[in-house]
């Protein structure tokens, strides 16, 4: 076993714990959460939905772990980046993936770039699952600054799309209903 490539990629995990959530930054939060930070309760919301939908939980547990990983290499890019950069985009995040991953025993180097690609096509019931939860943890983290006053409310709104379906929907919904309230 290459024990140099396992701590190699874990320091590029413990990379996401510097790496700043750029889309607070841009709007005016002051010290805005870190993709660890963002990444955590992605994880945790992810095994809630997965349990009480009846989704594989450790699947989508799987892809939310490892659904920002390239940020640690990347950065952490806005959508509106990642647009303008395009197939390029993806192109470098699959290389990042593919690197940070290349350390670990082969056996699970495929299975968790596969995981990951699943994930970025969106096409399973976990992988759908898992995008929902990465969304629904947004505006959550979006209500809790809202509340906390650390920005105009008009500069959230952005943050606030939502495409989705089942419990995340409803979960959804209540958090707009708070933020009216």
């Amino acid at each position: 076993m290459n024990l140099e490539g396992l701590l190699r990629f874990l320091r590029a995990a413990g990379m996401l714990k510097r790496t700043i959530r750029s889309g607070w930054r841009r709007i005016g939060v002051e010290d805005p959460e870190s993709v660890a930070d963002h990444s955590y309760r992605t994880a945790l919301l992810t095994m809630l939905l997965a349990d009480l939908e009846g989704v594989d939980c450790e699947k989508a547990m799987r892809m939310a772990l490892l659904h920002d990983l390239a940020e640690s290499m990347m950065g952490d890019l806005t959508p509106e980046e990642k647009r303008l950069l395009g197939e390029s985009y993806h192109r470098r995040e699959e290389e990042a993936m593919e690197r940070l991953l290349e350390g670990l025993p082969g056996e699970l180097t495929h299975r968790y770039l596969e995981l990951w690609r699943e994930y970025k096509r969106c096409e399973t019931p976990e992988a759908r699952l898992t995008h929902q939860a990465d969304r629904l943890e947004m505006v959550i983290q979006a209500l809790e600054y809202e509340m906390e006053g650390r920005v105009k409310s008009e500069n959230f709104n952005r943050f606030w799309r939502w495409e989705g379906e089942g419990l995340a929907s409803k979960l959804y919904e209540l958090l707009r209903r708070k933020r009216g309230a």
